[in-house]
C-alpha cells in the first residue's frame, strides 16, 4: 500500500492506506486535543482564531496561531520535497521516509509529552501539525489526490456529492466508480472515528503516551507492507522458475 503509485495503484491499495492513516489521524486528533486543547490534524479553525487575534491587535497570540498553520504547511512541503529527492535515487522508498519521520515524531512526543505539556505545550501542537502535514501530503501524492486522512470536512462534502449522483448516473461503469468512491470515503471517516474513540480511551489510561500507540500502529503498517511485498515478489519468482 506504500509502494504502489500511478497506474499500478488500485482501490484496494487506497483502502488499506486510508484505513491505517485515518485511524492514526483519529488518535492524534483526540490525544492532541486532550493534551494541549488545540486542533492538531487540520488548520481551518486555527485560521479563524488567527484572524480574530489580529483584529484584537493581540499579535503575540496571533503569531502562535500563524505558526500552527505554518507547521502544517511546512510538514506538507518537507514531505513532498523528500519524495521528489528520493524518487531520483530509489523510488521504492519515496513514501516510507516521510512515514518514518512521522513515527519518530509521535514516539518522541509520546515519551516526552508530559514534560512538554507542563513546559512547552505549543511545541506539541507544532510537532503534531507538522506530522499531519507530512502524512496528508504523502498520502495525497501516493493516491493521486484520492485519499486525504487528517480532516473530515472535505470528505463529508465529497461523500454528499457522490451519494447524490447515485440518483442520476445509471450506467454500470459510472455507478461502480461512484460506489468505489463512496466506499473509500466511508472507510476513511469510519477509521478516523475509530481512531478518535481509541485515542480517547487510551488517553484516559496512559495520557499523551497514547501517541506512542499511534506510532506503533504505523510501524506495524510498514512491517505488514514490507512483508507482503516480499512474499508476493518471492511467489512470482518461484512461479517464473
Amino acid at each position: 500500500m506504500f509502494r504502489h503509485y500511478g497506474k499500478t495503484r488500485t482501490l484496494r491499495h487506497n483502502l488499506r492506506i486510508a484505513s491505517l492513516l485515518s485511524f492514526v489521524a483519529g488518535i492524534v486528533s483526540t490525544a492532541g486535543f486532550f493534551s494541549v486543547h488545540q486542533l492538531t490534524t487540520n488548520v481551518t479553525g486555527h485560521f479563524a482564531f488567527f484572524i480574530e487575534e489580529v483584529f484584537k491587535l493581540n499579535f503575540a497570540q496571533s503569531g502562535i496561531f500563524f505558526l500552527y498553520i505554518f507547521s502544517f504547511f511546512i510538514g506538507s512541503f518537507v514531505s513532498n520535497l523528500l519524495i521528489e529527492i528520493i524518487a531520483r535515487k530509489n523510488e521504492r522508498y519515496i513514501y516510507i521516509v516521510p512515514t518514518v519521520i512521522e513515527i519518530i515524531i509521535l514516539f518522541l512526543l509520546g515519551f516526552y509529552g508530559e514534560y512538554l505539556i507542563e513546559n512547552n505545550p505549543h511545541f506539541i501542537a507544532f510537532s503534531l501539525l507538522f506530522a499531519m502535514g507530512l502524512q496528508n501530503s504523502f498520502v495525497t501524492t501516493i493516491s493521486n489526490a484520492v485519499v486525504r486522512t487528517t480532516h473530515l470536512t472535505g470528505l463529508f462534502t465529497d461523500l454528499g456529492i457522490d451519494l447524490s449522483q447515485l440518483f442520476f448516473y445509471k450506467s454500470k461503469v459510472r455507478k461502480q466508480k461512484l460506489l468505489s468512491s463512496i466506499k473509500l470515503r466511508i472507510t476513511i471517516i469510519s477509521f478516523f472515528f475509530l481512531g478518535g474513540i481509541t485515542g480517547g480511551m487510551l488517553y484516559s489510561k496512559i495520557g499523551i503516551s497514547t501517541l506512542m500507540f499511534a506510532a506503533t500502529t504505523l510501524v506495524i503498517g510498514l512491517i505488514y507492507d514490507y512483508t507482503r511485498f516480499n512474499i508476493i515478489k518471492l511467489a512470482r519468482r518461484l512461479k517464473n522458475n
